[in-house]
């Protein structure tokens, strides 16, 4: 039997370790500057996503525990509970951001319900791609927002899409709170007689959106009003506790949420169009664009249905906090044709208003 040249047994040897090197997977890296799908493995650039992002700015001891869920004390009483999805392009625009959004949105569905927010859960859905310093940038708004609301958030998690799958960040997020004795309000609440109320000037939030989204440059100062809302409504049910109905009007504006409540209560709502308050940037950009104000999206705005005989009462709870020193009697609950909106014109005039057909600013909230 020959033997083996020597040569060609290394030579053979270094092929086989390059061969085997070719094969393995390599060790992700950590210090990047957009998300991978590394991070959504449940690994170490997981565990460095959540600790360097997350934990970093949500300081609750509940979230820190990191459990499979939250376990929370509660004073007792009838819980409120919801969950919502956030989807907006772009991400940042005047006046917040996905962030705030999701943070000021869930907390106002709670608010709605008389209910005061107590505790807030978050899933993260990062597209690969996604630059970390937008994410790092979204976290802080959103915890910055949860502070300013005195509501923690004490659950979460992260997932993460392939590059194409997603658009760069979504959000859900889920609440929880306690509705104090005494309070009932629901969209089926409204009677005849009633007046309407919406705390301030409509249409901002989309406007400013579509400013930026179009690139269009619009006389006056343009900013979404997303803000969480509860301590606003915990006044105003102070001041006025037969408040029958409130709801924030998102997507569909106003229109569509005056129409909600009229069908689900079966009443008529007449709106009178002078009475509603629209800053003058919406209205020219709104003119400009074609578009109606009163079915473009609010983020810091509510509609609030009560008996005229509090309406004062709640006028001047509503105008008390920043959040709604616009407040006005914009209509009022007659007794049918049950369902239907009419809108009193500027000109003297009488009009249907319809639930929005179709999308008119896809991916504002």
């Amino acid at each position: 039997m020959s033997t083996a040249d020597p040569e060609a047994l290394s030579q053979a040897r270094s092929e086989a370790v390059v061969d085997s090197d070719s094969l393995s997977c390599p060790v992700p890296r950590s210090g990047h500057d957009t998300i991978q799908m590394g991070h959504g493995s449940g690994g170490r650039m997981s565990a460095e996503l959540l600790s360097g992002t997350f934990l970093a700015a949500f300081t609750s001891a509940e979230l820190a525990a990191l459990g499979d869920a939250a376990v929370v004390d509660t004073p007792g009483g009838r819980l409120a509970f919801t969950t919502d999805a956030y989807v907006v392009t772009p991400r940042f625009f005047p006046g917040g951001d996905i962030g705030r959004l999701a943070v000021s949105g869930t907390i106002n569905d709670l608010a709605m319900m008389g209910a005061k927010p107590l505790y807030l859960a978050a899933a993260f859905i990062l597209e690969e791609g996604l630059p970390i310093e937008d994410l790092r940038r979204i976290v802080a708004s959103a915890a910055a927002t949860c502070k300013e609301a005195g509501v923690p958030l004490v659950a979460g998690d992260t997932k993460v899409v392939d590059r194409g799958s997603g658009d760069g960040v979504y959000i859900t997020t889920s609440g929880v709170g306690i509705v104090p004795a005494g309070i009932e309000i629901g969209p089926d609440r409204a009677r005849p007689g009633d007046v309407v109320i919406v705390s301030g000037a409509i249409g901002d939030h989309g406007i400013a959106v579509m400013s930026v989204r179009e690139g269009i440059e619009f006389s006056g100062d343009l900013a979404s009003d997303a803000a969480p809302l509860h301590i606003l409504v915990a006044g105003l049910l102070e001041a006025a506790p037969g408040v029958r109905c409130l709801r924030d009007p998102t997507r569909g504006g106003l229109a569509s949420t005056v129409n909600e409540l009229a069908g689900a209560s079966k009443v008529c709502i007449e709106l009178d169009e002078a009475a509603i308050p629209v800053h003058a940037p919406v209205r020219g950009a709104c003119e400009l664009l074609g578009l109606d104000p009163m079915y473009v999206a609010n983020e810091g705005k509510l509609v609030a249905i009560v008996d005229s005989s509090e309406a004062g009462a709640a006028l001047e709870a509503l105008r008390s906090n920043p959040l709604g020193r616009e407040a006005a009697v914009i209509g009022r609950v007659t007794q049918g044709p049950a369902g239907m909106v009419s809108l009193r014109t500027a000109a003297g005039s009488s009009r249907i208003v319809d639930l929005l057909a179709g999308e008119q600013l896809p991916r504002i909230c």
